[in-house]
């Protein structure tokens, strides 16, 4: 099978240049390259064009809408969506190639690896997002790591354009609903270099990413496991406005302030409690510093998540 990839950029020339020297490690190097060109001002452009890649200039879209339309532009069975600043690891294409040979499978990818000389913040994300190990289904797949069979990705009409983040796991659930299966594959891994490396960078980046949260996870049907994502970011919020509207809250309803704080505070913090012990389970070796760093991150990602649903965020890179 052949198979195309499509690189989203903008402004990003250092890591598009090894994102591109990547895909070309191993035995099998991809059938054609596209680079969807943004809008970029620095030398984006150039920098494809002498990796070998076909360039198309495609400012002012939305991320969703620059995959749909580059894709457009291949005709291969298979069609890959790596993101500029995704560090592919050697064999990616062939292993790529290999799972995708099972017809049922609609899409395959890995989670996310934090780079190794990283930030503690981008390592506490890493764990946060978890990782691929071995091959077995899984739920969805994260858009700048992801092999698609055309005819499937074309069936279900592509990513939906009208989504500024999420559009992975709406095209994923479109993809299973369509009876096809996605699948985790720990040979198809990748090292984001574009992990937010501070706890405001992590911030900035979850407000944005979280603002069509709730919107893709309430396209039914609604199972079990999309519970968390649904109801974490709503109960935080709950707690985030009683916090603010004490002493209005105060007035009435018969319920001291100092309780509605101390509830308020508990939530948040066992909310955040919670996502940071699933985060450092696996680890051998639990320190205080370890924990404290774990628990900073969850309590940030959860407000981020939360503050989404109630205010609207430029991308966190603009």
């Amino acid at each position: 099978m052949r198979l195309s990839v499509v690189v989203p950029v903008r402004n990003d020339a250092v890591r598009l240049g090894r994102c591109l020297a990547s895909l070309g490690t191993g035995s099998s190097i991809p059938d054609a390259i596209v680079v969807a060109d943004n809008g970029s001002s620095d030398n984006s452009s150039e920098v494809a064009r002498t990796s070998g890649a076909r360039v198309l200039s495609l400012p002012g879209l939305k991320v969703s809408a620059l995959r749909n339309a580059a894709a457009r532009e291949t005709n291969t069975e298979l069609l890959a969506f790596v993101d500029a600043d995704h560090e592919l690891a050697a064999g990616w294409t062939a292993a790529a190639v290999d799972v995708m040979r099972d017809e049922a499978v609609g899409a395959a990818g890995a989670r996310y690896l934090s780079p190794a000389d990283g930030t503690w913040v981008q390592h506490m994300y890493g764990l946060l997002r978890g990782r691929t190990i071995g091959t077995r289904d899984t739920d969805w797949l994260g858009s700048g790591n992801m092999v698609v069979r055309r005819n499937a990705f074309d069936s279900i009409g592509g990513f939906d354009a009208s989504l500024e983040a999420c559009e992975d796991v709406d095209l994923c659930r479109r993809l299973r609903a369509a009876g096809f299966r996605i699948i985790g594959d720990e040979r198809l891994r990748s090292v984001h270099h574009g992990d937010p490396p501070t706890l405001g960078a992590l911030f900035r980046a979850e407000r944005w990413r979280g603002r069509d949260n709730l919107r893709v996870s309430l396209r039914g049907p609604v199972t079990w496991r999309d519970l968390p994502s649904i109801v974490m970011p709503l109960l935080t919020l709950v707690a985030l406005v009683a916090l603010v509207t004490i002493p209005l809250l105060g007035r009435l309803v018969p319920l001291s302030a100092e309780l509605v704080a101390l509830v308020s505070i508990f939530l948040i913090g066992g909310l955040a409690a919670i996502r940071a012990a699933k985060m450092v389970a696996g680890l051998e070796r639990l320190t205080p510093m370890l924990l404290a760093q774990a628990f900073s991150v969850a309590l940030v990602y959860d407000l981020a998540r939360a503050l989404a649903l109630l205010t609207q965020s430029p991308h966190h890179r603009k």
